[in-house]
């Protein structure tokens, strides 16, 4: 199977690549910088100006600034490879805005959260809250464009520091931890690792990048069904949920479809690259056999004969094809059966009957 991850080329994306590698027959290390997508006429997708080779798999990630060709090109992608991450994922996750929206709808746990679209508007909401709060901006990551203010003086002094941003403010109630929150990894249905980041004196974001530190932690059953939720809900079968314990318990804060893997991988001792790398991979096999079962579908559709729920023939009539003393089996029904000239068969053979199967 050949495999493809498409990054900026972090030191994260290099580990999975790495992992990949132990599973995947051939893996490609693309820069997502170099990806070009053409829509209309001639559309496709272009690697330093060639067309993109046919992968088996292919792991799309990178920040907010490249979320809409990361849509566009996984979008094109859809059905001709495995792919973790859904293309709607990448607007609305890179999107704090479509975020909040999205975990909303689905009855999400978040912090009470408030969209101005103007700097006036803002101020307005900031004279009716209660303090301290925090404010975001709709895109970025490792905590870049989120700000706290403690006071009405302070927030409406930094509204009118970005009046020239022209941009939508979210102002965000903000929840005491300690300067804590929880960074959890989720692949597919499951949470594979954990941990508690704590910010450093002086500082309100816990994330790794701007200085805080981290320790792994057992998540309760409550945060991880909603952590899982969460992923489910963004159409990520890889990220990271940031929790926070509230008073009513845990509220969803972000989501991060591209996670940094140093911290928590050191944090828990757990090799998140290599989790990655296994679902990839199992998710790919499996995608790859839906895919020659529904063509053989379509080949005995084709070819008129009745098929069951599950794509197994119920009644098929040919004629005997031999080649010398051997029998030979149409095409159709080595490819429905997926066998090859390397398995070994295992043949049932009384008068008037015959039975072959694998070994």
């Amino acid at each position: 199977m050949k495999a493809a991850i498409i990054s900026m080329g972090s030191i994260s994306s290099k580990w999975t690549l790495e992992r990949m590698q132990n599973y995947f027959d051939e893996v490609d290390e693309l820069d997502i910088r170099k990806i070009q997508v053409n829509l209309g006429k001639e559309n496709g997708i272009f690697y330093e100006g060639e067309p993109l080779s046919q992968y088996d798999c292919v792991y799309a990630k990178g920040s907010y600034k490249h979320a809409i060709v990361l849509r566009s090109m996984t979008a094109m992608l859809a059905g001709k490879c495995f792919m973790p991450c859904k293309a709607s994922a990448f607007t609305v996750g890179h999107n704090k805005i479509l975020t909040q929206l999205k975990l909303q709808q689905c009855g999400i746990p978040t912090p009470a959260t408030y969209l101005s679209p103007t700097i006036e508007s803002a101020k307005r909401v900031l004279e009716q809250i209660t303090y301290p709060v925090i404010i975001k901006f709709p895109e970025g990551t490792q905590g870049k464009g989120v700000m706290f203010a403690d006071s009405y003086a302070s927030a409406s002094s930094m509204m009118d520091a970005f009046a020239s941003i022209n941009q939508p403010v979210i102002i965000q109630e903000y929840v005491e931890t300690g300067s804590t929150d929880t960074r959890v990894i989720v692949i597919g249905d499951k949470v594979v690792a954990a941990m508690q980041r704590k910010a450093e004196q002086g500082e309100k974001r816990a994330n790794i990048h701007v200085g805080g530190c981290g320790e792994g932690v057992n998540l309760d059953p409550v945060a991880k069904k909603i952590a899982v939720k969460t992923a489910k809900a963004m159409n990520c079968g890889i990220c990271a949920v940031d929790l926070l314990e509230g008073p009513k318990g845990p509220y969803v804060i972000e989501i991060n479809l591209s996670p940094g893997l140093q911290g928590i991988t050191k944090a828990t001792k757990v090799d998140v690259a290599d989790k990655i790398a296994k679902y990839l991979y199992e998710n790919t096999k499996n995608f790859l056999n839906e895919s020659k079962s529904t063509t053989a579908t379509d080949i005995f559709r084709d070819l008129g004969i009745d098929s069951g729920d599950n794509g197994v023939p119920q009644e098929i009539i040919t004629t005997a094809d031999f080649r010398g003393e051997r029998l030979l089996l149409p095409s159709a029904i080595t490819k429905l059966c997926q066998i090859s000239d390397e398995d070994e068969l295992i043949v049932k053979a009384e008068k008037g009957r015959l039975e072959i199967k694998k070994a």
